[in-house]
């Protein structure tokens, strides 16, 4: 993934306190999501999504998957995740990962990124990939190092297939990095990467950065308050988006239980960040995830709100909510539901296999937004989306039915359609029966344009 803006480098230094903020960095607007609906949260799905089996658990294979992550190299799609015979974090677990040569269509059998290690576990800790190599990084947690802790080790291969064997992730002094590294690295446009990792003792979160292009040495700790919560900090699994004006905002999972996404921000590249805030944006309390879309688009992947069946965590739906400018977010699709045509019943029972869709991780890539998760920890399954159907809406419902402007004349050809003006705070400015509409009185800027048609409607995000 990657971000579109320059930033001004500042000095960093290790994570203790940080830039005072107590305001959000974003918002989403009011009645975006109607918790009310459980299977929905009130969202259509997203145009043109489909979704993908990598690895589907079977009496034969393992029963557990989960920390689903997907990266592009030299063409071709891979995919890795934390596998065991039955339970969670199990001595047993080991990283396999999938690669697929026909833009992710057909999968490979599972192969093994790092086995299973003595005294303890290993898991997946995500990708990164330059224009030569293809890192896959390991968490590995010894049952030596207490409250779950542990540190990241690295494979990495120039044909995605052959790998060296596993090796420290290097801090910029030379020490390893003992912690649970995040398993999306972000790539800022001078060749920098952030990243986070859930540091020793416990699991205490510091965003990280790094100016190694191999990404495999010279991390460097960002200088960040956590909250304490015992053993972990209150902020954990972060992941980042950009703002239009440059700023990074990190959003994180809040242990303490908010059900609402905590976030942080930074305007120096990664290297200071403010204390956490609170956001109104809701959540199930589980691994989430950001990034921008080619034209500065940014969204958020999560599960939308604290959603319980028979008593137990269902993290149902599975999201995507998006922002022009990453400060006010308009608009939001489903990715996965809980409806009955949707969700698969769990076939396989385990300790802490969590139902719903667990633990999102993005990829843009080839005209695409991937989102991969683990379906109820029995199955490794992603949902692709065209990356113009987020940006613009739905096309393919009206292909038959172009939509021009001309001018701030907007012609549908049709004989009449309903169309409805928003802003980007969501607020309905016009609304009209007509084939043609004359948006000249609204001031130039970016507006959503809903248009309905026998039925079928499209939203545009146009430019007056």
């Amino acid at each position: 993934m990657h971000f579109y803006k320059t930033f001004i480098s500042a000095a960093a230094i290790c994570c203790s306190s940080a830039v005072l903020a107590d305001q959000p960095p974003f918002k989403i607007i009011d009645g975006l999501f109607d918790p009310t609906q459980k299977e929905t949260m009130g969202l259509e799905y997203a145009p043109g999504a489909e979704t993908v089996t990598v690895f589907s658990a079977a009496d034969d294979t393992d029963h557990y998957a989960n920390g689903v992550v997907m990266a592009a190299f030299k063409g071709d799609l891979y995919c890795m995740w934390q596998s065991s015979m039955k339970d969670e974090d199990a001595a047993d677990t080991w990283v396999a990962y999938s690669r697929s040569t026909d833009n992710g269509n057909t999968w490979s059998a599972p192969m093994v990124l790092c086995p299973t290690i003595d005294d303890g576990y290993c898991a997946s800790g995500g990708w990164y990939a330059s224009e030569n190599k293809l890192v896959g990084y390991i968490n590995t947690r010894p049952k030596s190092v207490a409250n779950s802790g542990g540190y990241t080790m690295y494979v990495e291969s120039s044909d995605g297939i052959s790998w060296t064997e596993p090796k420290p992730l290097l801090m910029a002094d030379g020490t390893q990095l003992d912690g649970i590294f995040e398993q999306d690295p972000h790539k800022l446009p001078d060749g920098r990467i952030i990243g986070a990792a859930h540091f020793q003792p416990g699991l205490k979160l510091c965003p990280v950065y790094t100016d190694d292009p191999t990404g495999t040495g010279g991390w460097k700790k960002g200088e960040f308050a956590f909250t304490s919560n015992g053993a972990q900090s209150v902020e954990l699994e972060p992941s980042f988006f950009m703002q239009s004006d440059g700023t990074l905002v990190m959003i994180m999972r809040d242990q303490k239980s908010s059900y609402f996404t905590l976030a942080s921000t930074s305007s120096d590249r990664g290297e200071t960040w403010t204390p956490a805030v609170k956001t109104n944006m809701p959540d199930s309390r589980a691994k989430q995830c950001g990034g921008n879309l080619p034209d500065g688009t940014a969204f958020m992947v999560n599960n939308p709100g604290r959603v319980t069946k028979s008593g137990t965590t269902w993290r149902v739906p599975l999201a995507i909510t998006l922002s022009s400018d990453g400060m006010t977010f308009d608009r939001s699709y489903l990715l996965r539901s809980g409806n009955d045509d949707d969700y698969p019943k769990q076939r396989y029972s385990g300790q802490s296999k969590t139902l719903g869709y667990s633990y999102p991780k993005a990829l843009v890539y080839g005209g695409y937004v991937y989102v991969s998760y683990s379906t109820n920890k029995d199955d490794a399954q992603y949902t692709r989306v065209p990356v113009d159907n987020l940006v613009a809406g739905i096309k393919t419902p009206m292909q038959d039915r172009p939509v021009t402007l001309d001018g701030k004349r907007l012609v549908v050809n049709a004989a009449t359609a309903d169309i409805e003006v928003y802003d980007l705070a969501g607020r309905m400015l016009e609304k009209i029966s007509a084939a043609v509409a004359d948006l000249s009185a609204l001031p130039s800027g970016i507006y959503i344009v809903k248009i309905t048609v026998s039925g079928e409607t499209t939203a545009l995000k146009l430019a007056l």
